[in-house]
This record gives C-alpha cells, sequence and structure tokens, in this order.
C-alpha cells in the first residue's frame, strides 16, 4: 500500500476489501440471529419458575444492564474507524444518557422487588469480567458485532422480562416498553456500523476466527443471567 492509500480510507485497495466483505454481511447476520434465538428457545417457563427464579433472573440482568451497557457502547464509540458507525455509538450514548435509562432499569428492578444483591453479583461476575476486558481491547468489528447481537436479543427478550416482572407484581413497565422498540432501530444501525468496520478493516481471516468472540463472550453471559440452580418450582 502506497502512501496516499494509507492515509484514504476508502482507497483502492480498501474498496477492493468493502467489495469482498459485503456478501458476507447477510451471513452473519443470519448466524447472529440464529446464536439469539438458541437464547431465547432457552429462556425457563415463567409459570416454572419459583418466586426466587424470577426476581433472580431481573436482579442478574439488572446487576449486568445497570453498570455496564454504556461502557459497552462507549467501547464501541472509541473504537470506531468509520465516522458513520462512530455516530451511530455515539447516537446510541445519547439516548441512554439523555433519558437515563440506567435509572429507568433500577425503577424496574424496583417494583418487581429484585434489586441485585452481592450473590446476584457474584453469580454473574467471572462471564461480566470476560466481557468487560474484551470491550476494553476496542476492537471496531467485533465489538460492533457484539452490540448488533445483543440489540438484537433485546428485541425478543423485552417481553419475557415484563412477564417476569408482572408474576412479581410489578406494574412499572417503562424500561421493557421502551427498549422493546428502540433497540429495533439501535440494531439495523449497529449492523450498518458492522459492515463499515469490516469495510475498513481488510481483515483476510474468515469471520468465525475474530468476528465472533464478543458475540460468544456476552451469550456466555446471558447465559449466567437466565439460569441459575434452584429457580424451578416443583411442577409435578
Amino acid at each position: 500500500m502506497n502512501l496516499l492509500e494509507s492515509q484514504n480510507p476508502m482507497s483502492p485497495s480498501t474498496t477492493a476489501a468493502a467489495t469482498e466483505y459485503r456478501p458476507q454481511i447477510a451471513s452473519i447476520r443470519r448466524q447472529i440471529a440464529s446464536i439469539s434465538d438458541d437464547l431465547l428457545a432457552s429462556l425457563p417457563v415463567i409459570e416454572h419458575l419459583t418466586s426466587e427464579g424470577r426476581r433472580g433472573i431481573i436482579a442478574r440482568y439488572s446487576a449486568v444492564l445497570e453498570g455496564n451497557f454504556i461502557y459497552w457502547m462507549t467501547g464501541a464509540y472509541l473504537a470506531a474507524r468509520s465516522g458513520e458507525s462512530r455516530a451511530i455509538a455515539e447516537d446510541n450514548l445519547l439516548t441512554e444518557v439523555r433519558d437515563c435509562h440506567p435509572g429507568m432499569l433500577r425503577r424496574f428492578a424496583l417494583a418487581a422487588y429484585s434489586v441485585p444483591s452481592d450473590l446476584d453479583a457474584l453469580a454473574v461476575y467471572p462471564r461480566l469480567s470476560a466481557v468487560r476486558l474484551f470491550v476494553g481491547r476496542l476492537s471496531p468489528a467485533p465489538l460492533m458485532a457484539m452490540m448488533a447481537f445483543f440489540e438484537g436479543f433485546i428485541q425478543g427478550f423485552m417481553p419475557y422480562l415484563a412477564g417476569l416482572a408482572k408474576r412479581q407484581g410489578s406494574e412499572e413497565m417503562e424500561y421493557t416498553d421502551v427498549h422493546g422498540v428502540c433497540d429495533i432501530e439501535h440494531s439495523e444501525e449497529l449492523f450498518r456500523a458492522l459492515e463499515l468496520e469490516m469495510d475498513l478493516a481488510g481483515d483476510s481471516r474468515e469471520p468465525s476466527e475474530y468476528l465472533f468472540e464478543g458475540v460468544h463472550l456476552l451469550r456466555d453471559l446471558i447465559k449466567a443471567v437466565i439460569s441459575s440452580p434452584g429457580i424451578f418450582r416443583n411442577v409435578n
């Protein structure tokens, strides 16, 4: 690559890489959707959960999201090489901060009698730490893939989370109502950001070799949120 190409993010060599990567985006989206669908299919049946089981899922979810989502998205913003993908992450952050989504989530947990305890935080800590360390590496395309996966998963998870809260006697549904709608647009935008970052990366490796690391780490963290010993009542 000559000096002019290195200074131009859309030089001929980068454009060639972009042409190579675009056909892969549809396949990547299908793989990410499949991972999300598998997680949603594994959710415990609400009617089979004890009150403590319902409380635990809400509490562990809150322990993860309240203090970490903005960190994850900030990592995506800092890592972004494309101005457009950086703007997508910035817009998401603006919504999170301006509308105080952490406060919205705390009200949701309070109303469902599901404020996280020390034990809830400890239950997710090892896998949460792995996600934090991954975000700290600031790898643009893998970070965008992780965030696109999460926003897509949330669309399907919000009705389930609301169902848990209702069984806990809560009528505070602002958090689930807002995220069931806004995350549809956010997911699409983040897939666009992923495509832009892949275009700029020009990485010759197959996506499975590097792109899904964050997706898999976050998937494992979500599994820790939704599963815990002793959460089921006796249904025999």
